[in-house]
């Protein structure tokens, strides 16, 4: 394992993911609603739709972070090596996949294993073992 120790930065890494769990503590404690965000989106695209303001403000600032955070000067800039159409489809299928596992990575592995949850459990070691492998296939098998 090669570790980039140019780009390592555990502790920014660890107040990221203190900010992750405050924020989703406040919103179950405050609005009794899980940070999931598929589930955030499928809100809105559902019908009735009585519930939008907070979607949208959450919303706001998960898009707004990484705007803010270049405005005071830094990096969010993430280079991906793939055209459109495979970011499209790899979106198409991932919201496939977050209706199959009844949510997605943010609900299921930050909010679902705090509160015990057994499927979310089953759910995250599907998502990381899908994800080791991804790798692996992609590293290993065909090349990159």
């Amino acid at each position: 394992m090669l570790i980039d120790v140019i780009h390592f930065t555990p502790g920014m890494s660890l107040a990221g993911g203190l900010v992750i769990g405050i924020a989703a503590a406040v919103l179950v404690l405050c609005n009794g609603r899980i940070a999931g965000i598929s589930g955030i989106i499928g809100g809105l695209l559902s019908w009735p739709r009585n519930d939008v303001g907070w979607r949208i403000a959450f919303l706001t600032g998960l898009i707004g972070a990484p705007v803010v955070a270049s405005v005071l000067g830094r990096s969010t800039h993430v280079d991906i090596e793939a055209g459109w159409g495979a970011i499209l489809a790899a979106g198409f299928l991932v919201g496939i996949g977050t209706r199959y596992a009844s949510g997605c990575t943010s609900g299921h592995g930050v909010c679902g294993l705090s509160r015990g949850s057994v499927r979310s459990l089953a759910a995250t070691a599907t998502f990381m073992l899908a994800g080791i492998l991804t790798v692996f296939v992609q590293r290993h098998l065909i090349g990159g």
